[in-house]
């Protein structure tokens, strides 16, 4: 069998065996896949593109020997309809628009389905490379700044904000230092006189 993604047979078949074994422990396998990659040292994306990849070629005699025995199969990838990728895009740009990272967009949106998650990330920049101009749209759709300094604008509000807390607390620190130095003053001069009165 050729190497898909660096794999050898014996590689495919360990890791076909290793899925078996964990799928009949019931774990997911998203779990699976981050187990087998600590394992073995290769990242988790790695393992799952490999796997998927592999389970593609189901028709190529040397892979029929490796999930011979096995009920693994790919399952059929449902394409997302306009409607749910405009659905998704709005709220990823929605959130990006208040300083968001798409990572955390998309876990949100997934509600940390790692594949479900993935799939959004993946349309997100599919859309984003070959459909520019429908970013664009949605964004002013949904009332959004879509000029090319509108994410640095809203970066410079947020460091103004923050250099406005940093400098607030710098002067209630200063405020709250002297009223420290001006209580241990007096109670010096407290313990003076009563010293003195002895």
């Amino acid at each position: 069998m050729n190497k898909i993604n660096g794999y050898t047979a014996e590689e495919a078949g360990s890791l076909v065996k290793y899925v078996c074994e964990g799928k009949l422990r019931g774990k997911t396998l998203t779990k699976i896949f981050e187990e087998y990659a600590a394992k073995t040292g290769r990242a988790k994306g790695s393992v799952r593109n490999y796997y998927y990849a592999l389970l593609k070629k189901s028709d190529d005699e040397a892979v029929k020997k490796v999930l011979a025995g096995t009920d693994l199969k790919a399952e059929a990838i449902k394409p997302f309809t306009d409607e749910e990728t405009d659905r998704i895009l709005r709220a990823i740009l929605t959130e990006k628009s208040k300083g968001v990272s798409v990572r955390r967009a998309v876990l949100n949106l997934s509600h940390g389905d790692d594949k479900l998650m993935l799939r959004y990330q993946n349309k997100y920049r599919n859309v984003l490379a070959k459909q520019p101009e429908k970013i664009k749209a949605i964004m002013a759709e949904c009332g959004l700044d879509c000029s090319p300094d509108g994410q640095k604008r809203i970066e410079d509000k947020i460091n103004e904000l923050y250099d406005n807390m940093t400098a607030a607390l710098k002067s209630e620190n200063d405020r709250l230092t002297a009223l420290v130095r001006k209580l241990s003053d007096e109670n010096r001069l407290l313990k003076l006189q009563i010293k003195n009165l002895r």
